[in-house]
């Protein structure tokens, strides 16, 4: 760890740019935005000069594609995703300090300039390579562009740059079997001209500045993620692509190409400091050039090459740039046993959860840090996060708050009492609160901020038990003066409670602090003082009176979310189910022949020794007769007598076990593999009228 990482002079703290071809959903707050929030927000407590930058990346193929299937342009992808995006983040209690997007003028400007700047500098290296190029569509393939078989896990869903299923960075041309996502078409291979960082000249940096020097300190899923990509020996990468979307290459030849997104997006973080910079009237620059800055990337995991490898590669070629302290990328989250998908809708999206449970960001916040996918990919159900709400934030936080406040306004009519002796459980109570600012703090550190919220939640526990030990409730009746010290003691807490849990739940900490009349003074909230200040809310001050901190959730809440995970596993169960193809074509003879006729199932029993067999009386319209049909594992007899159906009373005649059958029934199948009647629904057809 570097000196300056243990007590630096300002925070630079990036949040991965989301992509603007669709909302954020709980995987991407699991995985960067909480625990980033987390960060920066304790930081600002403990009186630190912080600057939490993101923005919408409005570059690449994943623009270009969504802007093709919704038949728009990719301006009008990015405005609409930027706008959803951008308030799911405000009102979800995301504090950056500034939230750019890489369309803007100013990030055009410094990527390019970084470019040129490598360019002149001899850090790329022109090569002319054959890449994938559609012949229909008369384009090359940008990565996202190809799908095909991973040469490294055999997923056949896997795209030019990434194999979703396993993670690896790939190249278009590693691909199995490749095909166009365009027009479906398999692609030929054409010469172009692109630009490449030559990674392997960074190898040994890497191996000194990573291997070495981030050993003890970086997350044994990054460090380990970086390894085996140093180990396996760097090749060069491209930085430009042939694309209509995205920041012109500057520099002469460069013509119809653009900067690959991946070398654009990271230095968005720069030009959004710029802008935040600009905007406050400050120098931007120490932020990014002082060696006292510390400087994090929060990311998922399928980020980790590009800002651990090739982003600080293109910062060292510049030169003028401090490299990342940590890298603290979170795995993936999956939603009830599946991996999330925006492409098949198995998400919770914040702006839809933000409707559906208003005022309720904090228990989602809350859920997610609990279940955070710190060190493995892990798992929200939507059971879980009825627990961890009903059973932590109301039963345990919510009921202690809820508890001293209610006490001390029947009392005491709001006003702290003063304390008398202390005993040796307020003493050991009081020491153990200043503790937490401290314990909480280490965690937080250490990028562990499931163990951080489980810490505030043991404060919570140990406020709750003191009450419970110390039962001010009936001692009010034998000795008022003991009870005034207790009710003091619980206020500390509650005090010390309303401070530690910013970071975690920002809306209620705020919600506690208005209760407890603590005003909005930044200063009144310093971390610190909870550790070291022996009154945290003294005698004589009022506080308001009680209102609830959380509510429960109730079970059909939880099964409302349910049905539309479940009506969208359906969805794309019946969108995913194969079509038989179509049979040989008949004429218009072969069809006159068959004599299809509505009729009525008014008989039905099931065929002895015979799983899928019922033996049916049909009513015709012409006659009533036997037909046995396979559907006995789809219906009762008892559910189908008085059916209307559609019957192939032509069909010759058949023996099945021993039992002639004379027609046939006209059923199809539904995505869970039900057999359906394919019948008429106009209650006035009759029996044995004639389907034409």
């Amino acid at each position: 760890m570097t000196d300056n990482a243990k007590s630096p002079a300002r925070y630079t703290i990036t949040a991965a740019l989301p992509y603007t071809n669709g909302p954020i959903h709980i995987g991407h707050l699991a995985g960067v935005y909480v625990p980033a929030d987390i960060y920066a927000r304790y930081q600002r407590l403990q009186g630190k000069d912080v600057a939490f930058v993101c923005g919408s990346d409005e570059h690449g193929v994943a623009i270009s594609m969504k802007a093709k299937k919704e038949g728009i342009t990719p301006k009008e992808v990015i405005d609409k995703y930027d706008g959803i995006i951008r308030k799911s983040f405000e009102e979800f209690g995301i504090t950056f300090d500034n939230y750019s997007r890489t369309s803007r003028e100013i990030h055009h400007k410094t990527a390019s300039d970084f470019f040129v700047k490598l360019y002149e500098q001899g850090d790329f290296i022109e090569e002319t390579t054959a890449q994938l190029y559609d012949e229909e569509a008369k384009q090359f393939l940008a990565d996202r562009f190809v799908v095909g078989t991973c040469p490294k896990c055999g997923h056949e869903e896997a795209y030019g740059d990434q194999c979703e299923n396993c993670g690896s960075t790939l190249n278009a041309t590693d691909l199995i079997n490749p095909k166009s996502t365009i027009t479906g078409t398999v692609p030929t291979t054409k010469e172009t001209k692109h630009w490449f960082l030559p990674l392997d000249r960074y190898e040994d940096f890497l191996k000194e500045w990573i291997l070495e020097g981030h050993k003890k300190d970086w997350k044994p899923n990054v460090y380990g993620q970086c390894k085996s990509w140093i180990d396996d020996g760097l090749k060069p990468r491209a930085v430009t692509r042939d694309l209509d979307w995205g920041i012109p290459v500057p520099v002469e030849g460069g013509e119809g190409k653009v900067l690959y997104v991946w070398f654009d997006a990271p230095i968005g973080y720069i030009s959004s400091t710029k802008e935040w910079a600009a905007r406050e009237g400050k120098d931007w620059e120490p932020y990014w050039k002082d060696k006292d800055t510390k400087l994090l990337h929060f990311i998922g995991k399928d980020n980790i090459v590009f800002h651990c490898i090739i982003f600080p590669s293109i910062l060292k070629a510049h030169g003028e740039y401090i490299l990342p302290d940590n890298v603290p990328a979170n795995e993936f989250l999956n939603l009830e046993g599946n991996k999330l998908s925006t492409s098949k809708n198995w998400a919770v999206w914040l702006h839809e959860y933000l409707v559906d449970f208003p005022d309720m960001q904090d228990a989602l916040r809350y859920t997610l840090t609990a279940n955070a996918p710190e060190t493995k990919d892990n798992d929200f159900t939507w059971k879980d996060f009825q627990a961890r709400n009903n059973n932590e934030l109301v039963a345990i936080l919510g009921n202690f708050i809820n508890r001293v406040v209610v006490l001390t306004n029947k009392y005491y009519e709001g006003v702290v009492p003063s304390p008398s002796e202390f005993s040796q459980v307020d003493r050991e109570t009081l020491e153990q609160l200043r503790k937490y600012p401290e314990i909480i703090a280490s965690s937080i550190e250490r990028y562990r901020f499931r163990e951080a919220g489980q810490e505030l939640m043991n404060l919570a526990r140990l406020g709750n038990k003191y009450l419970a030990d110390e039962e001010p409730w009936k001692v009010i009746k034998q000795d008022g003066e003991r009870v005034r010290t207790i009710m003091f003691v619980a206020l500390q807490i509650a005090t010390g409670l309303a401070v530690l849990s910013e970071p975690f739940l920002p809306f209620t900490s705020g919600k506690l602090k208005q209760i407890l009349a603590l005003g909005s003074s930044a200063d009144e909230a310093l971390w610190a003082k909870v550790a070291t200040q022996e009154t945290l809310l003294a005698p004589q001050h009022k506080i308001n009176k009680a209102e609830l901190l959380f509510r429960k959730v109730e079970d059909s809440e939880i099964q409302a979310q349910l049905d539309k995970l479940e009506a969208t596993k359906k969805a794309n169960e019946n969108e995913n189910k194969a079509l038989m193809p179509q049979k040989d074509t008949i004429t218009f003879d072969d069809f006159s022949k068959l004599d299809m006729r509505v009729g009525t199932i008014v008989e039905a029993e099931k065929m002895a020794k015979a799983k899928k067999l019922l033996v049916l009386k049909v009513d015709t319209g012409l006659d009533t007769r036997t037909i046995v049909s396979g559907i006995a594992e789809s219906f009762t007899p008892e559910e189908i007598v008085g059916k209307k159906v559609t019957v192939l009373i032509n069909l010759a005649p058949r023996a099945l076990r021993g039992v002639e059958s004379e027609g046939m029934i006209l059923m199809t199948e539904n995505a869970d593999g039900k057999l359906v009647f394919v019948n008429p629904d106009e209650d006035n057809v009759g029996n044995g009228l004639t389907i034409n």
